[in-house]
């Protein structure tokens, strides 16, 4: 077997041992000055790693890790009725939040005789059905009657498709008692109830 160079399996450089490279040229020895350099810089990112340390172990001391600047941030403190506008943002409150809005305004929505008879209870989001409570069956028949024009003004007002359907429940009646004068299968006054 013969390499390129023309030297033979058997022949080997002076110096060369078997499986052994030969030996490389060493590299200069650093001086006492590069030492100094090197030890001056490895002490430099010790004392900025004990600083860095330090200065998170204080901000824990003190209660927190960020600060607010100079400058409007996320962070900063908010008016009450921009803090309650962004929480009703964040969870998806507006619909039941308008509806409440409604509710604080029936009066003026549906004029006082009405509003003095029939209360609106509850508003379902699912069925978007507002629940109106009046106290007599007169006044529950005459917001039946009003009822479509009620919804589109409803509508008109919160949005459309906010409210479909108002549901008007009549008077609720005096609360059944149960003792020995109650005639069995009888079901209370209910002439002008329901």
């Amino acid at each position: 077997m013969s390499d390129d160079s023309g030297r033979q399996a058997g022949d080997r450089a002076p110096g060369e041992l078997a499986g052994q490279p030969a030996e490389q040229p060493k590299a200069p020895e650093s001086s006492g000055v590069d030492l100094a350099r090197v030890a001056l810089r490895a002490a430099k990112e010790q004392a900025k790693a004990r600083g860095a340390a330090a200065q998170q172990k204080k901000q824990a001391r003190r209660g927190g890790g960020l600060r607010s600047g100079a400058r409007a941030d996320g962070r900063d403190p908010l008016p009450l009725g921009a803090a309650i506008n962004r929480l009703i943002t964040e969870r998806g409150w507006e619909t039941p939040a308008a509806v409440g809005g409604v509710m604080g305004r029936w009066p003026q929505i549906v004029g006082e005789d009405l509003a003095n008879h029939c209360v609106p209870q509850k508003y379902d989001e699912d069925e978007r059905v507002l629940m109106v409570q009046c106290d007599s069956t007169a006044w529950a028949t005459q917001l039946r009657l009003l009822a479509p024009r009620l919804v589109a003004r409803l509508n008109e007002d919160l949005g459309q498709g906010t409210v479909k359907l108002i549901k008007v429940l009549g008077p609720g009646g005096p609360p059944r008692r149960y003792g020995p004068l109650r005639a069995p299968g009888s079901v209370g006054p209910g002439d002008t109830y329901g």
